[in-house]
Order: C-alpha cells, then structure tokens, then sequence
C-alpha cells in the first residue's frame, strides 16, 4: 500500500482516537480497579483516593462495574464510604446496583460478548466542604464471599459544567 493511500486512513484514525479522549472532559478523576479471577471477596475493599480542587463546584459521582453474564444475581449492593483527609465520614451509603432487568433478565449496560460494563450515577450534584483529598471505599454487600464474575470496579467524580 502506497504512503498516500494510507495517509487518510492515519488521520481517520488519530481524528477517531482524539475524539474519543474528550469524552471525559468534566471528569476530575475516574479509576477502575480489577478483581481478581473475578471474585470479590467480602475482605477486598476497593479504595479511591482523589482531589478535588474547586468546592465551590458540583459533582457527580458514578460506580464503574463491569461484570460477567454469569454473575448469579440480577442486582449488587455495595457500600460506599467517603471520607475526607482527616478520615471524616462524609457519606456512608448502601447502594442497590441492577446489572440485569430483574423480570427479564437481559443484561444491562454496554456489553461486549458476555462482559458488561456499567456506569451508575450514585451521587449527584454533590457538593465538597472544601478542596482537598478525599477517599472513596466500596465494599460488596451480598453475602456471598466471594461474589463471582464482578471483574471490575470504579469510580468516576465528574464535575459539573456550568450550562
């Protein structure tokens, strides 16, 4: 293949990579942690340490889960914790997530073959008491130990555009 036939494909491609990077423009910090073989184990506490720089902002915050077809259940209940620097509890919040339609039972979020991936609003419009570190801990709820076929978690804090 000759270098002019395979510039336009180059710049399709770097136009297609630039535009997918700017998806995230308001996020100020988004982390996805894997678990491994897929088990969450009660003990395994996923800690997100993040800063946020302007208080005065609102914010979102999403749970990233990715999971498996598999997965024995058509919801997840997690615990998050939200501390700031001095270990100040801010909120402590059992969740229920749906990771399938719990009449239907298809899959819900984006999948590819049977890995789904999923990204769930749990705070809106949050406001920080100040600028700082903060932490974010999730801990799985299901009583099952381990919980099998939850590859993945996360968590985003996207800041909210002044529209």
């Amino acid at each position: 293949m000759s270098n002019k036939k395979l510039q336009p494909a180059l710049i399709l491609l770097f136009g297609l990579f630039i535009g997918l990077s700017a998806c995230d423009t308001n996020a100020v910090y988004k982390s996805i942690e894997d678990l491994d073989d897929g088990k969450w184990f009660i003990k395994t506490v996923p800690t997100f340490d993040f800063e946020i720089k302007d208080f005065n902002a609102s914010y979102n915050i999403y749970y990233y889960v990715r999971n498996s077809r598999d997965y024995p259940y058509y919801n997840l209940y997690l615990t998050h914790y939200l501390t700031d620097s001095k270990g100040k509890k801010l909120s402590v919040v059992l969740d229920q997530v749906d990771l399938f339609d719990p009449k239907t039972g298809k899959p819900l979020g984006s999948g590819l073959g049977d890995i789904y991936d999923h990204k769930i609003l749990v705070m809106k419009d949050y406001h920080f008491p100040a600028n700082g570190k903060y932490k974010m801990q999730l801990k799985q709820y299901m009583r099952q130990d381990p919980l099998p076929n939850i590859l993945s978690i996360g968590v985003a804090i996207e800041k909210k555009s002044e529209n």
